[in-house]
């Protein structure tokens, strides 16, 4: 029986392989077969997958494949995977593709007839995704915002009014910078969940108003350190357009008034639709949305 078959290795192949984001013991079992029984690796940052080897005791070559060098390099992994040989592509963490190496050299495997076989596995965005408490069933992976001011305002104001949740990564020499024009682009209710250092000891979860969630990462140098993920509650347009006036007369009125009656009267006070202002008060009930996981 050959190594192909022992692992279920096929020759001439890439294998899209991903990676813990943080706890080791995340890594599948299918993915530990298929790093000890491909031919090469091509790894984003060799020293670290190393590490990932040294762990689970696998002898492994080791290809360096990163954004500096991945168009160059991709002729020579098709070379190889032309002989015969098979390839394992991962990234520092995560599915690679995902804001990792790996597109050019998938892209060329594809056009040129290369078997692509991708396996499931971590990924910071839907895991953050998972745990945000915000709508899961349509959104916008964005990745990284752009790194000088005007382009990154110019971003978030093109994304002010889509409805659909909004994933972002973060470095974490940007975050407050990130969330600063953030309040700017969209003011200060936006609801953004903050993921942090997913998956390990220090992991946090954390949701407000991008205006308080601004105000609690200043509050402690700790909460903007790690992996970042940020997860925008998409725009609302009925809510968000609401009078601020509206809504302090709707909560003066409820203390003596039951909600239907006082959603009414402040509706015809101030103008507005009711089933808006309804939305609204269900959204308030209905937000424990406001918590925190770990230590941080």
């Amino acid at each position: 029986m050959t190594q192909y078959q022992q692992a279920g290795i096929s020759a001439s192949t890439l294998y899209v392989v991903p990676t813990p984001i943080g706890n080791l013991e995340d890594i599948t079992r299918r993915a530990l077969s298929v790093l000890r029984g491909v031919d090469l690796i091509a790894a984003e940052d060799t020293r670290r997958t190393s590490l990932l080897l040294q762990y689970f005791a696998i002898n492994a070559r080791l290809f360096a494949l990163h954004d500096h060098n991945e168009q160059q390099k991709a002729d020579v992994l098709l070379a190889k995977m032309r002989d015969g040989q098979s390839i394992a592509l991962v990234s520092d963490s995560g599915t690679p593709l995902i804001n990792d190496p790996g597109y050019h050299l998938v892209r060329r495997c594809r056009g040129a007839g290369i078997r692509v076989v991708p396996l499931p596995g971590p990924c910071a965005a839907i895991t953050a995704l998972s745990a945000a408490g915000l709508p899961s069933d349509r959104f916008y992976y964005e990745g990284f915002l752009p790194t000088k001011r005007k382009a990154r305002l110019d971003r978030l104001e093109a994304l002010a009014h889509k409805s659909r949740t909004l994933i972002f990564y973060e470095a974490t020499h940007r975050l407050l910078e990130s969330l600063e024009d953030m309040v700017t682009a969209w003011g200060y209710q936006r609801y953004v969940v903050l993921a942090r250092e997913l998956t390990k000891i220090k992991e946090t979860i954390y949701g407000a108003p991008v205006g308080e969630l601004l105000a609690w990462v200043q509050g402690n140098k700790m909460r903007r350190r790690g992996e970042i993920v940020l997860i925008v509650k998409g725009h609302q347009e009925e809510i968000d357009m609401l009078l601020p006036a509206a809504l302090r007369t709707l909560s003066f009125l409820t203390v003596e008034l039951p909600m239907n009656k006082a959603m009414a009267l402040a509706a015809v006070i101030h103008g507005v639709k009711k089933n808006a202002l309804y939305r609204y008060a269900l959204d308030q009930r209905q937000k424990p949305l406001k918590w925190q996981n770990g230590t941080a």
